[in-house]
């Protein structure tokens, strides 16, 4: 057990899936001790060797921890080793972990008496909260329900895993662009226009947005400006003139856009210069047709990337891929149907549909992939649709995009308000972590689709209901 008691620090005790969502995450407790229960060891012990996608993420922090403690005595792993050294700058832990044996505790010292896993963290959580009191002791678990027994059985302190969260709420979350009241040039005192090639560029004042960033499109009301923010530094902004007009007459392998933040996705989309494209949105809002729509062009019509390499993250994908009969893309055929919904609506004015989308798949090189065999992999000169994004952790969307090498486009789509992970939020799910780390990388855009194009019925539910 710990052997702080000062009232100036706390004692966490971590849950399994805390773990497995942040493989490194009892290092992200600045000067506080942290707690791993035996029977979260157990739980890693059990998972590290089944075929779930999660396993890899046990064996991590498996290893972590042993390469801490692997040199402590048992007193030393209960009475807690000092975490001091394996952090760098002012968030690097000076607490100590510590490995409890809750198996031990006796009836007396429990408030659960069922032999749950759950219960019996839970109970450590309470008897420590009871001996070090009045040191306050957090149990941090991302198991909503968790949560609520542990507040119920008089946890006094219970929180989810924040480390990894950027934003309190999802109206925070940047969208991509900035609208104007009224005209846009209202706002600008003062402004240099150069012209390079055929590009207008307007360097304007810092204070007309001080919080903009790279990438960032400019609009107005008025729909008569549309610009982009290529550069900036501390007093100033450099405009890129897209010009509204332009901005909506642009299309890709047949289509055109049908709103404004459509067109601002085909931008980034075809544009080179960006290597990951975030599409968030409702469902019906059009991000998976502009993407698959944008790789076709540059890929058949273009011949800019070799390949399109389509995955997504499906927690079924990890337990029954292997069962289904097949070649891999056969296997994930199943998952990526709205990719093949998508070829279909891009195809369907076409004499024969079937033989030209047979045709395309071909022509394109489209593969679809499964999330688990996309790691080790070294992926050169393709573009990477990566659907339903909102699924992943954030530890998972950067494996997969380290994976990506020289001349690759990744175009990460998602919608946070369709979320199936048990225990992602759309406050810390990954493509909301991935939208705030990136967007004052140069070499990203994202955007936020409002509106649902499917259809009207499709509109209606998605306001209504």
């Amino acid at each position: 057990m710990p052997r702080k008691k000062s009232s100036d620090t706390k004692i966490y005790v971590l849950d399994t899936n805390i773990l497995l969502h942040e493989p490194f995450a009892f290092l992200s407790f600045k000067e506080h001790d942290v707690v791993v229960p035996m029977t979260v060891l157990e739980e890693l012990d059990y998972i590290k060797d089944s075929k779930k996608d999660v396993a890899r993420d046990a064996r991590v922090s498996i290893r972590a921890m042993e390469d801490l403690l692997h040199d402590a005595t048992p007193e030393d792993m209960l009475a807690g080793v000092s975490m001091e050294g394996l952090g760098a700058g002012k968030d690097a832990p000076t607490g100590a972990l510590s490995i409890f044996t809750d198996l031990t505790m006796t009836e007396t010292q429990q408030v659960f008496t069922s032999n749950e896993n759950d219960n019996r963290i839970i109970n450590l959580a309470l008897h420590l909260q009871k001996t070090y009191a009045p040191q306050q002791v957090v149990l941090v678990t991302k198991d909503l329900n968790m949560r609520l027994k542990a507040k119920g059985a008089g946890l006094a302190h219970v929180e989810d895993y924040r480390t990894d969260q950027l934003i309190s709420d999802i109206k925070y979350l940047s969208r991509g662009y900035h609208e104007f009241k009224g005209n846009f040039w209202e706002n600008v005192k003062s402004v240099e226009s150069r012209t390079e090639g055929r590009d207008t560029i307007h360097t304007i004042a810092r204070s007309v947005l001080p919080e903009a960033y790279v990438n960032e499109f400019l609009l107005d009301d008025t729909r008569q400006f549309a610009g982009l923010v290529e550069s900036m530094d501390d007093d100033h902004l450099e405009v890129l003139d897209l010009g509204y007009e332009r901005l909506m007459g642009r299309h890709a392998w047949g289509i055109s856009p049908k709103s404004i933040g459509q067109a601002m996705a085909l931008h980034s989309l075809l544009d080179p210069h960006i290597d990951l494209v975030v599409l968030t949105g409702p469902a019906g809002s059009g991000k998976t047709l502009l993407a698959l729509a944008a790789a076709l062009e540059m890929v058949v019509e273009k011949n800019m990337y070799d390949k399109i390499i389509v995955t997504r993250s499906t927690p079924e994908i990890a337990e029954s891929i292997g069962f289904l009969p097949g070649t891999e893309e056969e296997k994930m055929a199943p998952w990526l149907a709205a990719i093949t919904d998508s070829l279909e609506v891009l195809h369907k004015h076409d004499e024969n549909a079937k033989s030209s989308m047979n045709y395309i798949m071909e022509k394109a090189n489209i593969q679809f992939k499964s999330v688990n065999f996309m790691r080790g992999r070294s992926i050169q000169n393709s573009i990477v649709i990566l659907d339903e994004s909102q699924n992943l952790t954030a530890s998972q969307l950067k494996t997969i995009i380290t994976r990506c090498g020289e001349g690759t486009k990744l175009i990460c789509s998602g919608n946070l308000a369709q979320i199936d992970s048990n225990y992602l939020s759309p406050v810390t799910s990954g493509l909301t972590y991935l939208v705030e780390k990136f967007k004052n990388f140069s070499g990203s855009s994202t955007i936020n689709l409002e509106g649902v194009v499917r259809s009207r019925l499709a509109q209606f539910a998605e306001e209504q209901m």
